[in-house]
């Protein structure tokens, strides 16, 4: 069975490494808040570009301060709106509801799965104050014309960049685009820790020193709160581990270019609809390799049958979700016929040319 993702392969690859610095950090006695988290962080906002970033406890918390910090700011109220794609992962808009924000979805391009720019304006009124991006699947989104339009509208820019870590648009690197982003590091992330964990980064200084407080239970100096705040803090040793890990990210990202390449180029089935390679290959770091086919079940079955295993991302999209009632009775064409069509196949870092070959001769070789 060829693994839709191999963590234990992936992460043995730096065995050696992440074992010294775990039992480095076993032995210090200090697992919370010390030399580690520092590490990562200075190595993080060197790697993206942007002056600070701030280690969390996973991507929603991430997204949650980022929103947070602007409400505590005044930046945003409640009833507030912020745009975000139609078809992004639930944890998008979770981050906005939790913060008694609206999130206003708008539908995506369906050849780069991304939100469509261009449909941005129309949803604009006197309530917005974000537009929440998602690099999906690793492609990054971004423009002069958004950025335009948050200048227009005096609108934020957050960047949801769970998925597109090493990403570039225009030499500028997915995590430094817009006012803040948030970043997942869920161990099957291109960059993965070995448990949860998150981050935040930005360049700006207030912003920064207020998602810090607000992550440390609303305080900057011990035992005096200032905010309201979260426990929400990345630990010692998932610190260390992604520190070893972020050395290997542009060589990881760049062999995942690789397969998704020879997937575009050799795969021939008229029934499936492969993903855009963007003109500029920086700008796509393939978290995901997602294939659409109005056969989708007859498909994955197909594959499971022949030893290749696959996932949807994602089965149903958020405004038909139960979480979000008063959403149910939307429509979004482009979003509901990607959900129903999608289908993520293998590819990551320590996939074999032999198991890249398997896949593309299992695609070639069924009628759907």
């Amino acid at each position: 069975m060829i693994k839709f993702l191999n963590l234990q392969k992936i992460n043995i690859a730096h065995q050696q490494e992440i074992e010294e610095r775990i039992l480095n950090t076993f032995r210090s006695g200090w697992y919370l808040l010390g030399n580690e988290v520092k590490t990562f962080e200075h190595n993080l906002s060197q790697f993206i570009g942007a002056k600070h970033a701030i280690g969390v406890a996973n991507g929603l918390d991430a997204l949650r301060l980022i929103l947070r910090a602007y409400v505590e700011l005044g930046i945003m109220k409640a009833g507030d709106e912020v745009i975000v794609p139609a078809n992004t992962y639930i944890a998008s808009l979770l981050a906005i509801s939790d913060n008694n924000l609206v999130p206003v979805l708008v539908e995506p391009d369906p050849e780069t799965f991304n939100i469509k720019i261009s449909a941005i304006e129309e949803k604009i009124n006197s309530r917005t104050k974000a537009i929440m991006i998602v690099h999906l699947y690793g492609r990054i989104v971004f423009s002069d014309e958004l950025k335009e339009i948050a200048k227009k509208y005096n609108l934020k820019i957050i960047e949801d960049n769970a998925q597109a870590i090493g990403s570039k648009w225009n030499g500028l690197k997915s995590g430094n685009l817009g006012d803040a982003a948030g970043f997942s590091f869920y161990p099957g992330k291109n960059l993965g820790a070995i448990g949860d964990s998150g981050a935040v980064t930005t360049s700006d200084d207030e912003l920064a020193q207020t998602i810090r407080a607000l992550a440390n239970y609303g305080s900057n100096e011990k035992y005096i709160n200032i905010y309201q705040g979260l426990n929400s803090r990345l630990d010692e040793i998932q610190a260390a581990v992604l520190d070893v890990k972020l050395k290997y990210i542009d060589a990881e990202n760049a062999r995942r270019r690789e397969i998704a390449n020879r997937y575009v180029a050799e795969i021939n089935n008229n029934n499936i609809v492969l993903p855009q390679l963007p003109e500029n290959q920086e700008e796509h770091v393939w978290h995901l390799f997602v294939i659409r086919t109005k056969e989708r079940e007859k498909l994955q079955n197909y594959l499971t049958e022949k030893g290749v295993q696959t996932l949807i991302h994602y089965p149903i999209p958020p405004h038909k979700q139960g979480a979000y009632k008063e959403m149910n009775t939307l429509t979004f064409p482009v979003t509901e016929k990607i959900h129903n069509e999608v289908l993520s196949l293998p590819i990551s870092p320590v996939m074999t040319d032999e198991e890249v070959n398997m896949v593309i001769g299992v695609l070639n070789n069924i009628n759907v």
